[in-house]
């Protein structure tokens, strides 16, 4: 598991250097041999243009990030060569596991993704009571891996203060004991030792300003949080407001729980702090923040372990569906992506794991239980992400096969309206579908509105409600694609996207064919500033 923000900045620092020396050792000497100290002074203070850039870019990547959980209840769990594979597709770039699998940490090698294994509960107590225990685990589940395969955290137990309260007593000597461990083989600074709690250790979450931990586990959580600010880890904690929604009695909304979009009557006000919250997942974040500060300890970064909302539930469970799983995560992407942060904390990125990568059908208990994850074992999404095209991690339609489409019977007049819309406000470039075009044919309003819509839809990353055009167009599997004239989103090219905000569609009969702007100045601008600071070092 990664640094959170706060503390990439200086990893990087120790990183770049290095980097650099290796890939322009000879050159460097040779130049520095040749030109003397004065040249020597202007090459270090160009050279620490390119460390500040790189450092900057590094810490931009080190940031907030999304990874999963993999569990292994399959009855047709696949091997970890095709685990492995469906990570690097989806470009999931962080993991947990619920062990230290030695298949899994092999087929993990020398492919970059961060790696956070755990110490499963099972063997907690042997490892609490004897610190020679901690270190055999280290070097077996460890050091026999690294650095060929990318570890960098651990996670010792799993809820242990709410699911195995008699190893209470021993969780912080198992942290303390792996941490030794790792310490004596340099390997603190890299891999960072903390242990997942459940939300429900938590009372009194809202309002958060009002939240404290169970004061009966203070003999556990402040040596643990002591512990954490020494060594620079953080708090791990599992976030599932599905959980909250259904145990709320109606009292909590699921737009709520969903990240959906509030109205500010709606918002959730701490009267305490006057902050404004919009969604379950940053309350429960928050109110771990202020029962952390109730303890005396305010600079302690939180990473959410496990978050996630069920695909499928019994009938007790009406809202485990879908297009519930997929609203959820889907916006917990972006909420984290995006380093939105909490009201108390805004900016500073939460980084989540989501719970979890396969569907788990040996798991024991309600139907729910068995539908977490995100794909089916045969590596099918079990739901497809409103994120393709976004270029971020989990766009999990692999094969980007769906499209936004006139409605077959649909008022011809409003569907000449929404064609109007898109090419106009909507700023779609219709310049495809004059005459003479390859998008022409056929010369029929459906047409020509079916290829603006669903540029329209692909240019937004298909998210929610940008498929609708005032009820005139449907979304749709089936590529119609035609001839030359190829539709965004068909496997026929590959598409790069404006960025923009979402507009809602309206009867406007503004129309107009706006010219595709491809947004690529940032990478230009990038690569030329690295290209000059490198080509002023070597040669001025």
């Amino acid at each position: 598991m990664p640094l959170p923000l706060a503390f990439s900045l200086s990893k990087a620092i120790f990183l770049v250097p290095f980097s650099l020396g290796s890939c322009d050792r000879g050159k460097r000497f040779d130049f520095w041999s040749s030109r003397g100290r004065n040249t020597g002074k202007r090459f270090m203070g160009l050279l620490l243009l390119v460390l500040l850039f790189l450092v900057s870019a590094s810490s931009a990547d080190e940031g907030a990030f999304i990874g999963v959980n993999i569990g292994t209840a399959l009855s047709d769990m696949p091997n970890p060569t095709q685990v492995v594979a469906l990570l690097k597709v989806q470009q999931i770039r962080h993991i947990r596991l619920y062990d230290a699998d030695r298949a899994m940490l092999l087929a993990l090698a020398n492919t970059g993704i961060r790696v956070t294994i755990s110490v499963p509960n099972d063997e907690l107590l042997g490892i609490g009571q004897s610190n020679a225990s901690a270190a055999n685990w280290v070097s077996r589940n460890v050091l026999a891996h690294v650095p060929a395969t990318n570890i960098t955290g651990i996670a010792v137990g799993s809820e242990v203060l709410s699911t195995l309260p008699n190893a209470a007593p021993i969780l912080v000597s198992a942290i303390k004991f792996i941490y030794s461990a790792l310490v004596a083989s340099n390997l603190d600074s890299q891999i960072k030792v903390s242990t997942p709690h459940s939300s429900s250790i938590i009372l009194d979450s809202f309002p958060p300003s009002q939240a404290f931990f169970n004061r009966s586990w203070d003999p556990v959580m402040v040596p643990l949080l002591k512990f954490l600010q020494s060594s620079g880890s953080y708090l791990m904690l599992n976030v599932y407001p599905y959980y909250d929604y259904m145990q709320s009695n109606g009292v909590i909304p699921l737009d709520y729980a969903l990240f959906r979009p509030l109205s500010p009557t709606k918002e959730a006000v701490d009267p305490n702090t006057l902050l404004h919250y919009t969604n379950v997942f940053d309350a429960v974040v928050d109110a771990a923040y202020f029962a952390m500060s109730y303890q005396n300890f305010t600079n302690i970064p939180i990473v959410v372990t496990e978050t996630g909302w069920p695909s499928k539930g019994d009938s007790s469970e009406p809202d485990a569906t879908l297009e519930n799983a997929n609203t959820y995560n889907s916006n917990l992407i972006r909420h984290v992506l995006n380093s939105t942060g909490t009201p108390k904390h805004p900016g500073i990125a939460v980084s989540s794991y989501i719970y979890e990568l396969y569907n788990e059908d040996l798991r024991a208990g309600p139907i729910s239980e068995k539908n977490w994850g995100l794909f089916n074992g045969n590596g099918v999404p079990v739901y497809i992400l409103h994120l393709t095209g976004s270029g971020t991690v989990l766009a999990n339609d692999t094969t980007n096969q769906t499209f936004c489409v006139a409605k077959e019977g649909a008022d011809p007049k409003m569907i000449q309206a929404a064609l109007d819309w898109a090419c106009g406000p909507g700023k779609v470039d219709c310049s495809i579908l004059v005459q003479g075009q390859p998008c022409y044919e056929p010369d029929t309003v459906v047409g020509h509105a079916s290829y603006a819509f669903n540029a329209y839809y692909h240019r937004m990353a298909m998210t929610d409600g940008t498929c609708n055009f005032n009820g005139v167009a449907i979304i749709s599997t089936t590529d119609p694609s035609h001839g030359s004239c190829i539709y965004p989103g068909s496997g026929g090219r590959n598409e790069t996207f404006v960025n923009g905000t979402t507009l809602v569609p309206t009867n406007s009969t503004t129309s107009g064919c706006n010219s595709r702007h491809f947004r690529q100045e940032n990478i230009y601008v990038r690569v030329i500033t690295v290209w000059f600071v490198l080509w002023c070092a070597v040669y001025l």
